[in-house]
């Protein structure tokens, strides 16, 4: 499996570890996760305009950038609660999942879009279409990180 696909499935077991745990009513966010969760969705409005992904019509540094934004956003979120963003790829989540394990699937996808930024500036390297889709369908659209606040029943 090519990198960013396992990275993709890794980031989708530790999201669903964090939500499962939230469903079941084993993890019930406290104030300061929930203000979190909604900052984080504030500051990650993907300003689609209500297409669903791929976003083929925006150009490959709106598309890049929207994916990348999502890894800053991330990052101060972690920090601001006092989480340590762990590494995914090749990992399983810590039972029970909580916050960590959430943010840090998440970011998983966010710093590939920083990745790919990177390499397409410096190099003018662009990733594979499909991977650009797939990112974006995990942080846009139905179902999605975009949705991240439906997940929780304890709002």
């Amino acid at each position: 499996m090519n990198s960013f696909g396992a990275r993709l499935d890794d980031a989708w077991e530790w999201w669903a570890a964090a939500i499962e745990e939230a469903q079941e009513g084993r993890w019930v966010r406290d104030a300061v996760e929930r203000h979190v969760v909604a900052d984080i969705m504030a500051a990650t409005n993907a300003l689609h305009g209500g297409r669903l992904a791929p976003f083929t019509q925006d150009s490959w540094h709106v598309r890049l950038g929207r994916i990348a934004n999502w890894a800053g956003v991330l990052r101060l979120a972690a920090r601001a609660g006092g989480w340590e963003l762990q590494p995914v790829v090749g990992r399983s989540p810590k039972d029970p999942a909580g916050m960590v394990e959430l943010l840090s699937g998440i970011y998983a996808i966010g710093e590939q879009g920083e990745i790919w930024m990177t390499q397409l500036l410096r190099e003018g390297r662009m990733p594979p279409e499909k991977e650009i889709a797939q990112a974006e369908g995990f942080l846009t659209g139905p179902g999605s990180m975009e949705d991240l606040e439906l997940f929780f029943y304890d709002s």
